[in-house]
């Protein structure tokens, strides 16, 4: 299991400048909420998913098996 960030410099650049932005909370979710904070609930849960692989919601990250 590995997790890495998004091979594309650009979506990268751009999640990252969103995350600056708000404060650490996923640029992609309407609510500021301690669960969508980067590294959100929701990828955490489908990092321990041993059948999991993709992106994260705003993909910013990658899990491979």
């Amino acid at each position: 299991m590995k997790v890495k960030l998004n091979d594309n410099k650009e979506i990268v650049e751009r999640i990252k400048e969103g995350l600056k932005r708000t404060g650490g909370y996923c640029p992609c979710r309407l609510k500021r909420t301690e669960e969508n904070k980067c590294m959100c609930e929701e990828f955490k849960s489908q990092i321990a998913d041993p059948n999991f692989e993709g992106f994260c919601h705003c993909k910013l990250y990658y899990k491979e098996k």
